[in-house]
């Protein structure tokens, strides 16, 4: 199997996802400039953390016009895989691969902090190798993280269980006080009605070594590259 790493002016966390996959994980990887249009290769497009074309606009507003963005809307459509972290979580709800958006944290300051998360999907191909609302620590850094969608979008997405990781206490307590940015329901991610694409404002290639203080994001990595290798 094969990562492809998306890289727009103003990405910053796409060697981190590189030296994850590459180098951590030993899985072949390419790194994909934003103006390319062919991404038959690959079969995890990961859309990573920074600040595309300098979120001038608004963060991921501009990015969702990069011509690579059609091949991974076709990518998603085969039902193939996208993970998009921070900025690429931003990118995805402005591209329509995911519902909401992400908007200013509700303190007005960026964050820069290590802290708890609780996983909502265990099924899922990228937490299988997690245990049932299995308690990980994972780094966030961003001013807007803060996810929002209208009252009518976020029942959907609790009906059809697309929340996938929610900000909690160190006991897995839900809790405003856990919330670090206001996200609504304290998410911290979600997921498409398929299950195929993965938008998170943490990051997991932050945490796949101890040397970086955990490996709590290897898990994620590790868990889609078994979900392959099995079907292939």
């Amino acid at each position: 199997m094969k990562f492809g790493v998306i890289v727009f002016p103003g990405s910053n966390c796409d060697r981190d996802i590189v030296m994850a996959t590459n180098q951590v994980l030993h899985q072949p990887t390419r790194m994909i400039w934003h103006q390319e249009t062919d991404i038959s290769d690959i079969d995890v497009v990961v859309i990573p953390g920074g600040f595309s074309y300098g979120d001038y606009l608004r963060c991921g507003a501009i990015a969702r016009f990069a011509p690579v963005m059609q091949a991974v809307k076709d990518h998603a459509a085969a039902g193939k895989y996208v993970l998009g972290i921070c900025n690429g979580f931003q990118v995805l709800t402005e591209a329509g691969l995911l519902p909401g958006a992400l908007v200013r944290n509700q303190g007005l300051s960026f964050i820069c902090d290590r802290l708890p998360l609780k996983l909502e999907r265990k099924d899922l191909v990228w937490t299988n190798q997690y245990q049932p609302q299995q308690i990980v620590t994972l780094p966030i850094a961003h001013g807007e993280g803060c996810y929002y969608a209208d009252s009518e979008t976020l029942a959907e997405l609790e009906a059809n269980d697309q929340v996938v990781w929610r900000y909690c206490d160190a006991k897995g307590n839900i809790t405003a006080e856990s919330n670090p940015n206001g996200s609504v329901n304290n998410i911290a991610g979600i997921c498409n009605i398929k299950g195929n694409v993965l938008g998170m404002m943490p990051h997991p290639e932050r945490a796949v070594d101890l040397n970086l203080g955990s490996t709590d994001g290897k898990t994620l990595f590790s868990s889609v590259i078994s979900s392959i290798m099995a079907i292939a």
